[in-house]
Parts: C-alpha cells; structure tokens; sequence
C-alpha cells in the first residue's frame, strides 16, 4: 500500500496514534467529518477512500459512513467527476486503440423487456461503426444483454481482450460479459450501498454507472436514461437529473456523452424474458417486431452514428439505419456476429432452436374496456417469479420462460381475451406469476392518453 495521501485535512479533534492502522483511521475519520459539514472533498481525499476501501485497508463501517454523509451532503460535479475517475481506474480498463475508429458505447439504466442491445449492436456494427461492447449479467426481473445471448445455443459471451479486439476488427461487433477486474471498487462500493439505504444517491449512482462505461475503454457513450414505474428513476425529473450529471461526468473526462430520456411505464416492446426477447429482437431486425422497440433503437443509434462522426446529423442517422433494416444488412450482421462468438446463427430463420417452456397459459382480461397501466415493475416480478431473473447474483436463471404482453397501453380488450402469455416451466411458479401478471394491469373504461416514448435528450440539441 501507498498510504497515506489524503490531501488537505480539517483540524483532528484527536491526537496521532503511531502506527499505519491508526493513521489510516485518522484520516478516514477526517475526511468523514469534512463531508458531514458539507465540505468539499479533494481529488486526493477521494482517490484515497476508494483506494485504501478497494484494497481492504478501510473498514465497512468508515466507508458506510462516508457514503451515508454523501447521501445527504451530495457532491459537486467535480467532487463526482474525481470519485468516477478513483473508481474507473481502481482495476484494469479496456484498451481499445487497436481498433480503428471511433468507438461508441450505448448503456441503458435498466429496463423490463429492454432488448435494445441486442438490435443495436448489429446494426450500428452494419453501418460501419465499431461495437465492442462489455455488458453485465442481470440482477432482477430477467437477465442481462449476456445472459439473452447465452439462449442462443453454443454462444461464447467469455473472450481474452485479444480475441475480443480481433473479433471487433474483423466482424465489426463483438459482446461480452464485463470481467470482475473491471472497475473492482463499484462493485465493491455497491455491495455496501445496497446494505446500508445509500443506493438512491445521484452522484453515486452517476459515477457508478460511468465509471463501468469509462473503464470499457468508449471514445463515446450514448445514454439510455428509464424513467416511469419500471424504472430506477420513477419520475420525468428525477431522470432528467440523472441524465444531466452523467453526461457532465463523460464530458467532463474527455468522452464525448449524450443521454435520451425515455418511457418506462410499461414494458419496452411485447417479450420480457430472456429466449423470448431474443426472438423479437430477429424479428425487429427483420423490420418487424413491436413499433415502440423500433422507435428507440432508431434514436439511440442515430445518436450513436452522430457521435461516431458517421453523419451529421441524426436524421440522416435514422435513415441510414431503417435501410440496413429494410435490405437485410443489419439480420445478416447479426448472424456473422452471433457466429463469431460460436453460437447457432440459424435462430433468425429457426425459432426451435431456441429454449421454450413447457407451459404456455394466457392471462385473461377481468372486464372489457382499454388498457390504462401496464405497470411495467409488477410484470418484471411476474416474470422473475418464473425464473427469468435472478434474486441473487448467484441464482440460476430459466432462459426459456417469461411473458409475452398481447395488450398494452390503450389497447381496447374484450372481458377473457388474453392480456398476455405467461411460459413456465412450473406449475407452483407459474400461479404465484399468475396473480402478479395480473395486477399489472388495469382496464378501465376510457381510453388513456397516450405518453411520449422519448421525453427529451441531453444536452437538447442532440433532437431524434
């Protein structure tokens, strides 16, 4: 260890102790104090915290301590800059030099039935922009970007970075699951967070997020910020201010950010479940599939095209991309893609090829009218209740179950029509799904005005 380097201090209302134990619980305890005054903490006191917590020499309660004085102190944007840095740089960061041009990262906050990747990656990788992708594997109602691929049979989401560099050289795309050396700290920062009420921060969910997408290496980051009932954030404004600080925190460090704040009272597109998205994701790169999936992948990778200097403006981007749609250029990417990293490229023409559930039971509507909530929080229960997610990071996933929503927000529906598909394969799971698929929805006998599916970008002038 290095310590210690903390930088400017308060006054210690204790003596030095002797010793690097005591030393270290000193300035520990300084700094703890200066955030609880509302102080501003320097970029060494803060690069100290995450370093000494990331290698053990600061105890849980002192790091529980600081983060809970920055719950309610906050930090400014350049006390959140310096803490995404300190953490994007306490394990290995991705080098993508090798790869020519510029690349370009999308990252969603989290989402149910969002399968945007999967269409993106292909697509932006057909109009001639690199995609190297690192994504996660999912914790809550289904899997992650990863995890959805692995349905795929035989597909290798596990790479060294030479592979994964070569790959994206020769096919254009290349996804694969984050590495545990990837910006250590946030993982271990989250861990406590998550037992200790200090999750719903904004400047420590902005420097967590950015600083997994720094570390992997981007030239470029485009932001999918959720807001509504399946969402981190459940409000418009709330979303907004979370958009703000991270695209301040990416350009701030040197990588050019823009964020689109989208809907998500309801489930992006019709599928949430992991084999289930996999096939309306082909079938949205067929030029099908649901229309309000097709409407952000065409926002977000015109986003991605403008930052990647591939256009100048984004309607041109959005052009570009439905023609790669429309010719088969994008589904043909996607089959080289997926039969780069080994998996059975015959799943766009083969739906059997992909896991499917032994159950299949429709859930039917209580009373006729039009559908005013699907509220998209209680279907992503409904569908980890069937296996699709995980409760726990160590938790084995079903990849063939989940839901397909036949109705959505506005739809007019008949008493005993069927609001959705549930596919199981348990019987005691599926009726415990059952009842909260249920309560997801509510029929009433107006119809509801509908939302924007895009409330706005950040900064503004990035308009899709």
């Amino acid at each position: 260890m290095s310590f210690p380097a903390s930088g400017a201090r308060l006054p210690r209302a204790r003596p030095v102790k002797k010793g690097l134990r005591e030393v270290l619980d000193v300035l520990m305890y300084d700094i703890i104090m200066k955030k609880r005054e509302g102080g501003e903490l320097t970029g060494d006191e803060i690069e100290f915290f995450v370093k000494g917590y990331t290698e053990g020499a600061i105890p849980d309660y002192q790091a529980s301590a600081l983060l809970m004085a920055i719950y309610f102190r906050g930090l400014n944007r350049r006390e959140t800059a310096d803490l995404t840095m300190a953490m994007c740089n306490s394990g290995r960061r991705a080098d993508l030099s090798a790869i020519r041009g510029i690349k370009v990262d999308k990252h969603s906050t989290g989402g149910v039935g969002d399968k945007t990747t999967l269409v993106l990656a292909p697509l932006i990788a057909a109009a001639g922009v690199p995609v190297a992708k690192m994504s996660g594997r999912g914790l809550g109602h289904t899997g992650g970007t990863v995890d959805k691929l692995e349905s795929i049979p035989g597909f290798r989401a596990v790479m060294d970075p030479a592979e994964f560099t070569e790959q994206v050289r020769r096919v254009g795309v290349a996804v694969v699951a984050q590495t545990g050396n990837l910006a250590p700290a946030d993982k271990k920062l989250y861990a406590l967070r998550d037992v200790t009420a200090t999750v719903d921060s904004m400047p420590l969910i902005a420097s967590s997020i950015m600083s997994k997408k720094i570390a992997a290496g981007a030239d470029a980051i485009v932001l999918d910020v959720k807001a509504g009932s399946g969402a981190f954030m459940k409000d418009e404004e709330s979303a907004f201010r979370l958009a703000e600080t991270m695209v301040e925190i990416g350009n701030r460090v040197g990588r050019r950010t823009v964020a689109l704040v989208t809907g998500m009272d309801q489930p992006l597109g019709r599928a949430v479940g992991n084999a289930l998205e996999v096939r309306e994701a082909v079938a949205a790169l067929k030029g099908g599939g649901p229309q309000d999936l097709l409407e952000i992948c065409l926002a977000l990778g015109a986003a991605m095209l403008l930052l990647a200097g591939r256009t100048v403006s984004v309607e041109e981007g959005r052009r570009i991309l439905t023609e790669l749609l429309e010719s088969g250029m994008a589904l043909e990417k996607f089959e080289e893609f997926v039969a780069a990293q080994g998996g059975d490229p015959r799943v766009t023409r083969e739906e059997g090829l992909l896991p499917a559930a032994a159950i299949s039971e429709d859930l039917p509507a209580p009373r006729s009218g039009y559908i005013g909530a699907v509220r998209a929080g209680l279907i992503g229960r409904a569908a980890m209740l069937l296996g699709a997610g995980r409760e726990k990071k160590e938790s084995e996933i079903d990849l063939s179950v989940g839901i397909v929503l036949n109705k959505k927000i506005g739809d007019r529906v008949l008493a005993g029509e069927s609001l959705a598909v549930l596919h199981a394969n348990s019987p005691e799971r599926l009726a415990k799904a059952r009842e909260i698929a249920l309560q997801a929805y509510t029929v009433g006998d107006q119809k509801p005005e509908p939302k924007p599916l895009i409330y706005g970008t950040v900064p503004e002038k990035i308009q899709t």
